[in-house]
């Protein structure tokens, strides 16, 4: 299973950034939960969000809760990062991640649960 990235970039804070992974697998990815991190400078890796493919529900961290919108599409093999009044700490490098074996996630994801990683990509809020 490969995951691949895109969307991120600069933006002035209050404003938005949709995150796109592509996610190439030979597998049936209602069985993969599929789940975003950040790593911001100086930091450890943050739980943003996760969605199950069984049922597309979706949890998130503290500071992504009712600002974010984790979704997924399995037929397509594309996950997405939906994010809005985006402020300076939200900075870091955000990363798409995917946990097999009928993984299912109820909270804030676990980086240790995840089997698969893309490579990341760079989110910079700054005026």
């Amino acid at each position: 299973l490969q995951l691949v990235e895109s969307g991120g970039g600069l933006v002035q804070p209050g404003g938005s950034l949709t995150l796109s992974c592509e996610i190439s697998s030979g597998f049936d990815l209602k069985y993969y939960g599929i789940a975003w991190f950040r790593l911001a400078p100086g930091k450890d890796y943050e739980g943003v969000a996760c969605t199950n493919g069984i049922d597309g529900s979706s949890y998130y961290g503290p500071s992504a809760q009712d600002r974010f919108t984790a979704s997924r599409d399995n037929a397509k093999g594309l996950a997405t990062l939906q994010m809005n009044y985006l402020q300076p700490e939200d900075t870091g490098v955000y990363y798409c991640a995917a946990a097999g074996s009928g993984y299912m996630c109820y909270g804030q994801p676990a980086k240790v649960a995840m089997d698969y990683w893309g490579q990341g990509t760079q989110v910079t809020v700054s005026s």
